[in-house]
Parts: structure tokens; sequence; C-alpha cells
């Protein structure tokens, strides 16, 4: 039957929950400081796989041996009820020891640091969980009647080099390959990577490679799936499609960037004030009428909005107003209560 969760004691409900804190606080802390997600990824596999084996350590049970892997694996015999869907996230951040996280840190750094800057970052976190969950699927698919639990970021790993092969494959990228650590074509990695996993499987399959704990099934998932969808996924990114690498660092992308940050300013036709019927008055009127007809470019907005912060308070609780920046964009807040005013 394996583990349950009656079956976990009130400790091992506190080891769950320092499991999900520390696999989210890169994230929570990447996106506050808008820095690299795939780096976030990488120190949060690192952080869940260090908790792991600090268990191992306290409990004397090995870490593939551990209740966490039986709980939040992939079981592909249970995967037909809706409350196991949880283990289809949760098995891509345990890993079986430290030889394979490391094995898929790697690639996430290294192939997942450059596609970041081509695609920018949320559409990296889409192909990063089509990843996992396409190999996760293909894992289940294949193995239907299997209640091994299967764990790693394997997929998810495969599933960037599938997203670069399919839009950007001339890219060169520094990877160790071929016993050399040098900046390979893209393609090439692919080539080399899904072909020894093409052949281990054919190998297996025609039994001449003996038994393998290794789901090299999720692997080519990941892959596909991911290399299927990248490029819808794609379209809009801070680099162009098939775009040649130095679009990814260099002026175009800078204007991709700004022009997105352009978009996704807010409208300045309605205010806060306004809205609780308590309109600004004298100079802060007139800052705001200048505001709405200056503030279409990024630059102006964000000047007006500083100045306009220093004579306002907070409609709600007459609270202080600040200035946030989020990269490109600028806005006015509530210094005391965030939730008060967030403009425009």
């Amino acid at each position: 039957m394996g583990v349950e969760w009656a079956d976990l004691a009130g400790s091992d409900l506190i080891v769950v929950g320092i499991l999900v804190a520390v696999a989210l606080a890169p994230y929570v802390s990447a996106v506050r400081g808008e820095t690299s997600l795939a780096l976030a990824t990488v120190l949060s596999l690192m952080l869940v796989t260090f908790v792991q084996f600090a268990h191992s350590v306290m409990t004397g049970v090995p870490i593939h041996f551990a209740w966490m892997i039986d709980l939040f694996g992939i079981k592909p015999h249970l995967m037909g009820d809706p409350l196991e869907s949880y283990r289809m996230v949760s098995a891509a951040w345990l890993h079986a020891d430290w030889v394979h996280v490391l094995g898929n840190i790697l690639v996430i750094a290294l192939v997942g640091v450059p596609l970041e800057q081509r695609l920018g970052g949320r559409r990296w976190m889409a192909v990063y969980f089509l990843g996992f969950v396409g190999g996760n699927a293909a894992w289940i698919l294949s193995h239907p009647e299997s209640s091994a639990p299967a764990i790693g970021a394997s997929g998810a790993a495969f599933g960037l080099l599938g997203a670069y092969m399919a839009c950007w494959p001339e890219d060169k990228i520094e990877f160790p390959l071929l016993f050399f650590i040098r900046a390979w074509p893209v393609w090439l990695i692919v080539f080399i990577r899904l072909g020894l996993e093409v052949w281990q499987m054919y190998s297996l399959q025609a039994g001449t490679a003996g038994e393998s704990n290794i789901a090299h099934m999720a692997h080519a998932g990941g892959f596909f799936v991911a290399y299927l969808l990248a490029r819808p996924i794609a379209r809009g990114a801070p680099s162009s499609l098939d775009s040649p690498q130095e679009s990814a660092t260099g002026p175009a992308r800078a204007e991709a960037i700004r022009a997105q940050a352009k978009e996704s300013m807010g409208s300045l036709d309605d205010d806060p004030w306004a809205a609780v019927e308590k309109p600004l008055q004298g100079g802060a009127a007139r800052i705001l009428r200048r505001l709405r007809e200056e503030g279409d470019e990024l630059e102006t907005r964000r000047a007006w909005l500083e100045e306009l912060s220093e004579h306002t308070i907070c409609p709600v609780c007459d609270g202080e107003m600040i200035t946030e920046i989020r990269g490109e964009n600028c806005r006015l807040r509530c210094a005391l209560v965030g939730s008060h005013v967030k403009w425009p």
C-alpha cells in the first residue's frame, strides 16, 4: 500500500511544511527581486534535496527509502485518483541522491539561464512546467500498473532542451559534452543527449541492457511535449523566434523588454482618490493632470508618479504614498497597507 497521509506523525508534517517552504522561498525572492527564475529553480531543488539529506541523516534511512519519496513520487497505478494529482508537481522536486539532483541542475542552470533570457521568466516557467508534467504523463502512460515511485526534475530539464531546440537551435551554450566544456550549438547538445536516451530505451526494450531505475520515457516525454508547445509559448517573448543569439542580450532584447513594459502600463483614466469620492485638489490635481497628459512614456510616467507621491496621501487610511518600481514599470502604493492602493 505504501505510505499514506494518515500514517504521518506530527514531526513528519513539520518536515512536509519545511519542504514546501524551502521549495517556494527562492521563487518568492526571485519574483520580488525580479531575478532569474531559472536560478531560483536551481536553488529550490538544492534546498529540497538538502532537507531530504538532513532527514536521512537524522533518521538513518537512505534518501531513496524515505517516506517522502513514497508519498510525493509518481505512482502510475494511483494516478487515476484526482486526490493523487499533486504528485505530478511534487515528484519533480525530489531526487534519489546528490548525483541525481546535480545532474539535473547542471542542465537547468546551463541551458535554463540563456533560455530564460530568450523567453522571459513567465514563459520559461511555463516551459519548465510542461517539461515535468509531460515527462510524468509519459511515464504514467507507459507504465500504468507500476507502483514504484518515480521522482526527479529530469523531464523538466529535457523539456528545456526541447524548447530551446524548437525555437533557437543555432544558439551556442557553454556545456560539458564529449568530455569537453565549450560553447556547443543547441542542436548538437540535443542530438547527443536525446540520442543517448533513445539508444538506452532501445537497449532496455531489446533486453540487452539489463534492468534500469532511470525513467528514460519521462525524459523523452518532457522533451517532446516542450518541443511541440514551445513556439506558441515563445510568441511575444523578448527574443523573436529564430532570431540570432546576439538578440538575446543585445539592443534588440532591451527594446523588446521596453515594449513589453509599455504594454503592461496600467490605465490612468481612473484614480483611487476619485473612486472613493476624495478627488485631488490644488497642486496634487495639477500633477495628476500632467501625469495623464505626459505619462505615456516610461520615464515621464515614473517622474510624475514620484512627484504625485509627495503631494498625496492614501485615500483609505491617510497613510504615506510611495512609488514601487518593478522592472521598467512604476506605480503608487500605500506605504502602510499595500492592498489599499496599487495604482495604476
